[in-house]
């Protein structure tokens, strides 16, 4: 009993790498949009020299929009293979 079987401990062990990523890159998310101002009322001669780094922030904070939920959705279905499968294997052992 507490022996986890082949299959399982593979489900198990990539459902946490992705996981430790997945969380990797919220934290990297929300560094970044703590740099990120709400409103920025900027003149002309500063919007060159402050505006760019604003929208460097914003297009970085978009292009991880995509990989965050991407490894959210395989973090959950390899969530629930991985209980589906210790179910299976609970009902299948005597």
């Amino acid at each position: 009993m507490g022996d986890i079987s082949g299959p399982l401990a593979y489900l198990l062990l990539s459902w946490g790498l992705i996981t430790v990523a997945l969380v990797a890159l919220l934290i990297y998310r929300a560094t970044l949009s703590s740099k990120e101002d709400d409103q920025l009322y900027l003149n002309k001669a500063e919007v060159s020299m402050m505006g760019s780094d604003q929208a460097v922030l914003i297009t970085r904070l978009n292009r991880l929009g995509k990989p965050i939920v991407a490894l959210a959705i395989l973090s959950g279905i390899l969530l629930l293979a991985s209980a589906s499968l210790w179910v299976w294997i609970g009902f299948n052992n005597p």
